[in-house]
């Protein structure tokens, strides 16, 4: 079992940046990728970043070249720099933690809500 804590969430104007971050406790050894999702209001949760153990990174096509995924293995922490914030950002954030293969699972965080307003 693998337990997450997001924070970093908060209220900036279009144009601004953020930093959250992802703290992973429990089974960590386990766990293969790393990575954010978000849900606008009323959407569905979509895509941000994923990162694997080995360090290859995904994402979305909404956020690449806004938003960079870093993960601190020695940490056991995973964090989304986002940069040039626009309103349609708005969105819950959900950190994710899972493993593809073998024993499989599926963490998420509770969310913290990122809010790009001026």
């Amino acid at each position: 079992q693998v337990q997450l804590v997001e924070s970093g969430g908060g209220l900036v104007q279009p144009g601004g940046s953020l930093s959250l971050s992802c703290a992973a406790s429990g089974s960590i050894f386990s766990i293969t990728v790393m990575g954010w999702y978000r849900q606008p209001p009323g959407e569905q949760r979509e895509l941000v970043a994923t990162s694997t153990n080995a360090g290859s990174t995904n994402y979305g096509d909404s956020v690449n070249g806004r938003f960079t995924i870093y993960r601190d293995n020695a940490k056991n922490t995973v964090y989304l720099q986002v940069n040039s914030l626009k309103p349609e950002d708005t969105a819950v954030h959900y950190c994710n933690a899972r493993r593809i293969f073998g024993a499989s699972f599926n963490s998420w965080g509770q969310g913290t809500q990122v809010t790009v307003s001026s």
